[in-house]
Formats: C-alpha cells, structure tokens, sequence
C-alpha cells in the first residue's frame, strides 16, 4: 500500500513518453547515461511560446520525474537482461528490430519484470499507445503480439 502517495496515470504515461526518448537516443549513441538525463532534464527551459501545447513536459507535476529515472536507469543498466527475456517472443532476430520497437520493448521488459507495482494491463497499453505515437505503421500490433507472449510467463496474471 502507497503511504502518502498518489501517482497520477498522466504523470506515469509522460514518464514513460520520455524514458522511450531517452533510451532510444542511448541506443543510438551509446552515450552516457546521466549525461543523456541531463539533457531530458534540462530540454524543458526553452521560451514559452515555442512549447507545443500537446506534448508533456519532463517537469513535476506534468511528469513523474522519478520513475522517468527509474525507467531510463533501470531499462540501460538491465538492457542486456531485458533483450534475453524478450528475445522467446519475437518473430525475427533482435538485431532486426527497428531501434524504437526495440527501446519499447526494453522499456515493457522492464516494467513487466522490476515495476510489479504497474499492472501489466497498463505495461501493455501504454507500450502499444507509444507504439502508435513513435513506432512504424503496424509497430503497435507487433510489440502487443510480443508482450502479450511474454506476460503468462513473466507476470501471474
């Protein structure tokens, strides 16, 4: 049970929004990580009026900045765990992966099996509805065929 704390599904999904961000650009650049965070950080102090009006902001209480940390830490410094646990449920071999299906990927792995606190239902969802925002065409019916596999396995449903 949750003392004291109340975390806001909105703030969770531009948590998440952001993590996928910056695991995709640690992929492709294998750069450091607490720099790559610095740069998530910070990326919010741009003048008002060039901000999108739909697109969250990595800020309390928009986003829930710790578990943005939490995920981006969590995803690079498991990345290697998380590819073996997807790797059963894929179609084709991981290197064959669109770099963002497999940021996502790493990113539900990792939900599905260090963040029991997250129902996998959610996990789910919120992977396929960053599928359809970020990923190719049909990304989305991919990553959910691929957790809906991995789910029996890595969660009691």
């Amino acid at each position: 049970m949750l003392t004291g704390v109340i975390v806001k599904p909105a703030a969770r999904r531009n948590a998440r929004h952001f993590a996928l961000q910056a695991i995709y650009s640690w992929q492709l650049t294998k750069g450091n990580v607490a720099d790559i965070e610095a740069q998530f950080l910070s990326a919010d102090n741009y003048e008002e009026e060039e901000h999108q009006a739909e697109e969250p902001r990595l800020r309390q209480p928009e986003t829930d900045v710790e578990y943005f940390r939490d995920l981006f830490a969590g995803v690079v410094l498991n990345h290697q765990e998380m590819d073996s646990k997807m790797r059963p449920y894929l179609s084709r071999p991981i290197q064959d992966l669109d770099e963002m299906e497999h940021a996502l990927l790493r990113l539900a792995m990792y939900e599905l099996t260090k963040r029991e606190d997250v129902p996998f239902k959610v996990v789910i969802n919120e992977a396929i509805e960053l599928a359809k925002r970020f990923g190719a065409e049909d990304s989305h019916k991919f990553v959910n065929g691929v957790l809906d596999k991995a789910v029996p396995t890595l969660r009691k449903k």
